[in-house]
């Protein structure tokens, strides 16, 4: 009876399971490890582009608010610019305003001192033109008849009152 071996080295199949795990790691290698390395790189590469996208959109998003902060501090300053060009010109032309108002006011008042000049001279022609009638009225009741003292004050009193009901 023969002895089997249970632990041993055969050469020949030895050889044989060493060239067929060669064959296979090579198999593996080529259509295995090769194309699951192909598609991590392809994966690795896409998100790589999306981070780099990202990033750029994030730069532009950045610029953009920027843009949008000076755009917006221009505005404000323009703003405050218009407001106070506004507020000067109402400013001058309220003063103009007045001063245009004071003026038609000196104007209307100058109007009215001449227009009562004009009247009193003209109160005052007629005063005399009625003083040199009444007057003439008197003298002419005085040649008539001879004036006594009683008369002569009774003459005067009645040229006064005509005066005083005439003015």
């Amino acid at each position: 009876m023969q002895v089997q071996q249970l632990v041993g080295i055969v050469p020949w199949t030895f050889i044989a399971q060493l060239c067929n795990l060669f064959i296979q790691a090579f198999l593996i290698k080529k259509f295995l490890f090769k194309p699951v390395n192909e598609m991590l790189e392809k994966r690795r590469a896409k998100a790589d582009a999306e981070i780099r996208d990202a990033e750029k959109a994030k730069t532009e998003a950045e610029a953009i608010k920027s843009e949008y902060e000076q755009n917006m501090q221009n505005a404000r300053v323009e703003a405050n610019e218009l407001i106070a060009s506004a507020k000067k010109t109402a400013s001058a032309q309220s003063e103009e305003i007045l001063k245009e108002a004071e003026t038609q006011a000196n104007a209307i008042r100058v109007k009215a001192e001449k227009d009562i000049e004009q009247e009193k001279k003209k109160a005052v022609s007629e005063i005399k033109d009625e003083i040199g009638e009444i007057a003439m009225e008197i003298a002419g009741k005085v040649i008539e008849r001879e004036i006594s003292e009683q008369d002569h004050e009774k003459l005067i009193n009645d040229f006064i009152s005509n005066v005083g009901e005439t003015s």
